[in-house]
């Protein structure tokens, strides 16, 4: 699926307001994402603060890469090889969408419109899906560094 001008337009408006609290946002994700599958909790090795940081920097970067996918894809691909490494599972993706719908209704509360909430839809099917490509060439070069470790770092 691909994000429309319109769709970037309303993930920007609305990631404004996200961007406000960031702490808040993002802790509130993570609050989400262990209390819909707890089990995930222990992919985290660092402090969830630290962890929420590099999340909302990453939905940031996303967001303002959204013009040029030609430079976004890549680097969520690296993302994706970098996760699988660390143990995430393509079944876990589902489990993200739904912290990350509950963290915006929460956050967004009456911004959070149906067509806001389909245009985040649409860059988590980009974030999703170029993830799930660079996962499933983790460990395919065998130059690519270290072994995989169990637990995610970010």
């Amino acid at each position: 699926m691909e994000v429309t001008a319109e769709q970037v337009h309303l993930l920007r408006k609305s990631f404004a307001i996200v961007e406000r609290h960031p702490e808040v946002a993002a802790l509130v994700f993570y609050r989400e994402l262990f209390s819909i599958e707890p089990r995930l909790r222990g992919l985290f090795r660092n402090d969830i603060a630290a962890q929420a940081t590099k999340l909302m920097e990453m939905l940031a970067g996303a967001i303002r890469l959204l013009d040029e996918p030609g430079r976004l894809v890549p680097v969520l691909e690296d993302l994706g090889r970098r996760h699988a490494g660390y143990g995430v599972e393509a079944a876990h993706y589902a489990v993200v969408r739904q912290a990350l719908v509950a963290m915006l209704r929460k956050v967004l509360d009456r911004e959070l419109t149906p067509e806001v909430l389909a245009a985040w839809a649409a860059l988590y099917d980009v974030v999703e899906a170029s993830m799930l490509r660079g996962a499933a060439t983790a460990g395919a070069d065998p130059g690519s560094g270290p072994a995989p470790t169990r637990r995610a770092r970010g």
